[in-house]
């Protein structure tokens, strides 16, 4: 018998990324159209198995988004979430019918605590329930995936009749999430590994893990549930999600990758594209990354400590255990100038994993040359910064023109500030208290609206007395909670920018909702 150093098909582990649907439901982290489009784009260049692209009932710009995500994939299956109500599961097969492969998932609560407070429904009747949804999904597409939601907290008996009864009805995948990140590796491993054992009908279906991070426990739990027998993992790019988040995608994938010889277990994620996935990510929903995340954090490959900094000098391996190569991570350099031309900036990019169009090529050359005249140094962090605003902003109706401010200690701290959108360019001046205050003000004068500052957050790009400031601003108008960032070497730019940036999201949202009221009526 031959043996080789892959394994087998049995131990593939399907990914299921979630970032577009269950990542979005994180607070202040919508995506637009076209952020949710190159998201899903990436997720399928990288190897995903399965890209659920969104919630179809939520609203016609979700299920707009799900159908384009549909035509455009070439390799992912496309999922659409449903509840285990007709007129949801319609929807999402509706959204998903272009894909040349497309899942239906669908719902239910399950354990008592949401039965009683939640559905308001019996056993009895939740079960008759998943088998008629389930059913109903089944006749719209060949792949249907069941979830028992908050199934770490359903008595085992029940779990298993629900399972059951899915799988009768026709469902391909069952997954039993951790909704509130409650359980523990252990109770996680041995739920699936009893489930699996007592249903009759098991070996009909693939078993899935979806772990949020409430404990800290979402990729422990998560690896628990492989060795009980799962062999989907759900997960989000930066582990963001709902609450606390999910499992962090990149932390799976390079965990078994890393620890094959007591996880042997495979995907088919090309590691070195994960870096490149965290930041669009981050710079889509402008939710930073915290330095210390493990693979994609900026300190993830830092080494500080004397001590560490010899090892690595005689062995990377003594303190590191993958190489930053592995997940597409470019070492900091200082080549890039006022005096680069367009081919080193256009092979720069290529370097970092960035792919422009044309015109997106030319407006960050730009951008990239007026930055060169400000800084000794562009690092490879301010190119980035300065593409992904680029790429944030492209469709912004408003505009910040110019910026000036007065401050010191005497005051008055006043902001004269220029702005541009389709009516033309206005100015207008303000005083504040302290000068980000009075540039808000004079925003504010300039766009009259009823948001409310949640955040406003200030940090380095790189090193250096000039590296970029960038900033993010979290504005709340009404239920609705958006964030957005700005990059300028000067910080007061750098909170215009993202002010009206999130502005912009704000309008956009308004005028979506309009057009659809509109439609309706």
């Amino acid at each position: 018998m031959t043996t080789t150093n892959t394994t087998s098909a049995r131990d593939r582990i399907v990914i299921f990324d979630t970032t577009l649907r269950d990542g979005e439901q994180c607070p202040g982290a919508t995506m637009t159209f076209d952020e949710k489009l190159a998201v899903a784009e990436l997720l399928d260049t990288m190897g995903v198995d399965i890209i659920e692209a969104g919630f179809p009932i939520a609203s016609n710009g979700d299920f707009e988004a799900v159908s384009e995500i549909a035509r455009r994939t070439k390799r992912a299956t496309i999922a659409g979430l449903a509840r285990a109500i007709p007129a949801d599961i319609a929807r999402a097969g509706e959204a998903v019918r272009h894909a040349q492969r497309a899942r239906i998932h669908t719902f239910v609560s399950t354990s008592p605590i949401h039965l009683a407070h939640q559905m308001r429904k019996s056993q009895d009747e939740v079960v008759e329930i998943i088998l008629k949804t389930v059913a109903q999904a089944r006749d719209l597409v060949e792949d249907v995936e069941w979830s028992a939601m908050d199934a770490t907290r359903t008595p085992l008996d029940y779990l298993c009749r629900c399972v059951e009864a899915a799988i009768k009805a026709g469902a391909t995948t069952i997954n039993l999430p951790d909704t509130v990140g409650y359980a523990t590796p252990s109770e996680y491993r041995d739920m699936f590994a009893n489930v699996r054992e007592r249903v009759p009908n098991a070996d009909k279906a693939v078993f899935s893990v979806h772990c949020h991070n409430d404990l800290g426990l979402a990729i422990a739990n998560s690896l628990a549930g492989i060795e009980g027998g799962a062999r989907q993992v759900e997960c989000t790019i930066n582990g963001i999600g709902e609450r606390a988040g999910n499992a962090a995608l990149e932390e799976i994938v390079m965990a078994l990758r890393t620890r094959a010889d007591v996880l042997p277990y495979e995907t088919g994620v090309e590691s070195t594209m994960l870096t490149r996935a965290s930041k669009l990510v981050s710079h889509a929903t402008n939710f930073p990354v915290q330095f210390n995340k493990a693979i994609v954090g900026r300190n993830a490959f830092a080494h500080e400590s004397g001590i560490h900094q010899d090892g690595m000098l005689k062995n990377a391996e003594t303190y590191e255990i993958m190489t930053p190569a592995s997940v597409g991570l470019t070492k900091t350099s200082l080549v890039m100038g006022k005096h680069s031309g367009r081919a080193a900036f256009r092979s720069k990019l290529e370097d970092l994993g960035l792919h422009l169009s044309d015109n997106q090529f030319q407006d960050a050359f730009d951008r990239f040359k007026a930055l060169a005249d400000r800084k000794k140094n562009v690092y490879d962090e301010d190119i980035e910064a300065l593409v992904d605003e680029n790429l944030a902003t492209a469709h912004d109706r408003i505009r910040l023109v110019s910026l000036s401010v007065i401050a010191g200690t005497r005051g008055p701290q006043r902001a004269t500030l220029r702005i541009a959108d389709e009516a033309g360019t206005r100015i207008e001046e303000a005083d504040g208290n302290g000068p980000v205050d009075a540039v808000f003000n004079a925003i504010s004068a300039l766009v009259p609206h009823q948001a409310q500052l949640e955040l406003y957050q200030v940090h380095a790009v790189t090193g250096g007395t000039d590296a970029q400031a960038e900033v993010s601003v979290r504005l709340r108008d009404g239920e609705r909670s958006v964030t957005a960032r700005g990059a300028d070497p000067d910080t007061l730019v750098a909170s215009a920018k993202a002010y009206l940036s999130a502005l912009n999201k704000l309008s956009a949202h308004s005028v979506r909702v309009h057009a659809q009221h509109a439609a309706a009526e």
